[in-house]
């Protein structure tokens, strides 16, 4: 929605909102647009948002020379270009977004690996940079150390881009508590509470103010989120180097009184269970993590050779192969999962049930798991159960998702990408 005003320096006629919170609504309405359609005339702009053809020239004058937007000529086809040329009048001009002074960085630790991920702000890639940290146990500064490296690395080649950072996500495989957010635990690699962003800071000096720490299942929930029309509630559940998940509801991620709704690893689903890291007897990830299904795989050693991320890709090849001892161990998991997708069902009432992770590639055995155990109303007409449904960005979920939110909050206030 667009709000005018008498002019643009002027009140908002409503009384609602200042003259500065109506420009900068209005910039972000225009930024938007251009966004989600594509590049488009001022006209284009102003039929499509609501606002006068005379407030969007002057929008767009200020994001072009603030260097977010840029005039492009318009694509056409032979036939459109010779009508063009016979057409009368100045030809059409596009507006698209552009920002090329700006960059966004995304910051991932995994159990693995971390991830440095430069991009423009429409997420064109501009640096990947992936290095193994060799999970060392209990021992955060080790793996501190080893993203503080990373982020250099990052800050580098931005400044030599001759980009300025205009937003920074740091995403973590663990639980995020607190304000500004700490990591509360990680069991993946034996960390209680620690402020990363902090720690980073200590290491690395040049870490911007306004980066911001986020848990890596959130970002990808709402990423995988963003790739489903008219779904507004959804459950998602992954495995990488533990088991995380979220919950949306009504479009809007569900983080309980303390940030931690959605720890759906550490659902306690086993009476009298294995003792969990977190505390809690039988959670779910004693019997359906990563870690646990591997050893009764027999893939141990590969774990502890070749990483986790090598070690799953061999599980996943060796359950499609039908390899006995594999297939036993994840069908073991299978029944867990989809017993927690049953609480959860019940509890929330979703319209879809995504699976992340390396669960993304198996997400039709646990689909057909959850499906064979479901409730009816009681005159035998099955009750409404959701579809369980393999995550479209795969790994790449929680960087994809950090991106996006970072544009999103840049789009939100274009004023803080001016030049």
């Amino acid at each position: 929605m667009a709000f005018e005003q008498n002019s643009e320096t002027g009140s908002d006629p409503s009384g609602t909102l200042v003259s500065g919170d109506v420009r900068r609504h209005n910039l972000s309405v225009v930024a938007r647009y251009l966004l989600d359609q594509g590049p488009a005339s001022r006209s284009q702009i102003a039929a499509g948002t609501g606002l006068t053809r005379g407030s969007v020239t002057a929008l767009t004058t200020v994001l072009l020379d603030s260097g977010v937007l840029a005039e492009v000529a318009p694509e056409s086809t032979p036939f459109q270009a010779s009508v063009d040329a016979r057409a009368k009048g100045r030809p059409l001009t596009l507006l698209a977004l552009e920002a090329n002074h700006v960059a966004i960085l995304a910051l991932q630790l995994d159990a693995d690996t971390v991830t440095g991920f430069l991009t423009t702000l429409m997420g064109k890639p501009l640096l990947h940079v992936v290095e193994h940290h060799n999970r060392p146990m209990g021992q955060p500064g080790l793996i501190l150390d080893r993203m503080a490296t990373v982020l250099g690395s990052c800050l580098d080649e931005c400044r030599g881009l001759g980009r300025q950072l205009a937003d920074m996500t740091v995403v973590v495989f663990a639980p995020v508590g607190g304000n500004p957010g700490i990591v509360v635990a990680d069991t993946d690699l034996g960390w209680g509470s620690v402020d990363v962003i902090a720690e980073l800071r200590l290491r690395e000096p040049r870490l911007p103010d306004f980066a911001q720490l986020s848990a890596d299942s959130t970002l990808a929930a709402q990423a995988e989120l963003g790739l489903l029309p008219d779904i507004q509630d959804l459950v998602y559940l992954k495995s990488n180097s533990g088991i995380g998940g979220a919950l949306i509801s009504g479009g809007a991620l569900v983080t309980g009184a303390h940030q931690l709704a959605g720890a759906l690893g550490h659902l306690p689903l086993v009476p009298q269970g294995e003792q969990c890291a977190c505390g809690q007897r039988g959670c779910l990830v004693t019997v359906a993590g990563p870690d646990e299904i591997l050893r009764a795989a027999g893939l141990g050693k590969e774990l502890a050779s070749d990483g986790l991320t090598a070690a799953l890709a061999e599980l996943i090849k060796r359950i499609r192969d039908g390899e006995p001892r594999a297939v036993a161990a994840w069908e073991a998991a299978v029944d867990w999962i989809s017993r927690a997708l049953q609480i959860l069902t019940l509890a929330l009432d979703p319209q879809v049930i995504v699976l992340g992770g390396y669960w993304a590639s198996l997400a039709d055995s646990v689909a057909e798991s959850f499906a064979r155990n479901r409730p009816d109303l009681g005159d035998g007409a099955p009750l409404p159960w959701p579809d369980v449904v393999a995550g479209q960005l795969a790994q790449d979920a929680a960087l994809m998702g950090a991106v996006w939110q970072s544009r999103d909050r840049l789009l939100r206030d274009p004023q803080k990408i001016f030049i």
